[in-house]
């Protein structure tokens, strides 16, 4: 895409560095040295474009996934120990129960 000039534009728009920066003596540097650091933590995620027209902003996304996950962990946890097992067919009252064999007793500790 072009600049628009204007009438009154009268400086010439540079992209060289100023005489005082020596690059010479910046030396040392390294590429990406904090990359890991700051996208530790984060996953980008790309919205379909429906979807993302629902959610202003990243805050807004991120805060209706913190529901949806409180609420998928509650479902979980009223699912696995709060509702009985499933039931068992009765015994037939033909087939005896196994009775655990006799075990010898033992005689308590002695501290």
């Amino acid at each position: 895409m072009a600049l628009m000039t204007t009438k009154n534009a009268t400086e010439k728009i540079s992209d060289d560095l100023r005489p005082e920066y020596d690059l010479s003596k910046l030396t040392g540097g390294v590429r990406g040295k904090y990359y890991k650091r700051a996208t530790a933590g984060t996953t980008l995620v790309l919205l379909e474009p429906d979807v993302a027209e629902a959610f202003p902003d990243g805050r807004t996304v991120n805060d209706v996934l913190r529901a949806v996950a409180k609420v998928a962990r509650k479902q979980a946890d009223t699912i696995g120990s709060g509702l009985p097992k499933p039931m068992q067919p009765a015994r037939s009252a033909a087939k005896p129960r196994r009775v655990p064999s006799a075990r010898k007793k033992r005689s308590p500790r002695r501290v």
